[in-house]
């Protein structure tokens, strides 16, 4: 591998402390050859499987050869810390708790996985309540610019990782039960429904869809981008991501005027082409 694999970092640290400007300190004093790319500190804090549904959905804009940090750790400590090199040639450090295992699964599978254990990575001495500058960067640091992936600690057994699962939607002709996945900043709501999902449910050439929850129902309009919708308007696009999306023409919220939440359950229907 190139000594100057590019670095990826993802997290749920935010803007407004100091920790992602001293995870870049650690990994820039040990590689400063090695470019770093934030991909994004706003997880929402904790939400594990928000971190590894994002990096996953990064991995086709991920150079091949990167070599990607994720951290979101609801259990700072307790969880084994773990880099994965995969088929394709990328890379993953982070801890073992489910966030780096949709990644590694769409970068085509592991090829090699070890534990973070070795004292010549492992900065000393090491706080336990923020271990990242101390383990992951340092790690992430030095597999990035030429470190065999061997030598960051101890083997493990693929098999024995948490490993994150999506529910699938349930298909049936003129129905979709699906569930939130995800949701942004704008009120945008992300369902766990594919193109291939609308197809199979005879519903890819309808033009309106009625969206219904628990909270609260709506008839949407199928568009490609957000100006197809007016203001205050219900719709339903694909986002760059793949993942069918609940939007409203702006400035309005789709998850306040459906008062939905993460993996609340969401039924797609026709709407019969009504306004």
């Amino acid at each position: 591998m190139s000594s100057t694999r590019p670095i990826v970092f993802l997290s749920d640290f935010g803007l407004g402390n100091e920790w992602v400007g001293l995870c870049h300190a650690v990994m820039s004093g040990i590689a400063p050859q090695c470019p770093i790319v934030d991909l994004s500190h706003l997880i929402r804090p904790l939400e594990v499987t928000a971190g590894a549904l994002l990096l996953a959905d990064s991995v086709p804009y991920i150079p091949q050869n990167a070599v990607s940090l994720a951290v979101v750790d609801p259990n700072v400590g307790k969880d084994r810390e773990i880099a994965i090199e995969t088929v394709s040639g990328r890379a993953f450090v982070g801890p073992d708790n489910g966030v780096l295992s949709l990644a590694w699964g769409a970068a085509g599978g592991i090829s090699s996985a070890v534990e973070l254990t070795s004292r010549d990575v492992i900065r000393q001495p090491h706080a336990e309540s923020f271990r990242a500058p101390d383990t992951l960067c340092p790690a992430t640091a030095r597999l990035a610019a030429g470190m065999a992936i061997g030598d960051l600690g101890t083997e493990l057994d693929p098999t024995t990782l948490a490993v994150i699962s999506l529910a699938e939607p349930e298909v049936e002709p003129g129905k979709i039960a699906c569930e939130v996945i995800d949701f942004n900043r704008f009120g945008n709501v992300h369902l766990n429904v594919r193109p291939d999902d609308l197809t199979v449910a005879s519903l890819a050439d309808e033009r309106m869809l009625l969206i219904e929850a628990t909270s609260g129902s709506a008839k949407a309009k199928r568009g490609t981008t957000y100006a197809d919708f007016a203001p205050g308007e219900y719709g339903l696009l694909f986002d760059p991501r793949g993942w069918l999306t609940i939007v409203r023409g702006n400035p309005a919220s789709a998850i306040e005027g459906l008062g939905l939440d993460l993996a609340a359950p969401v039924w797609l229907t026709s709407a019969g082409g009504t306004e």
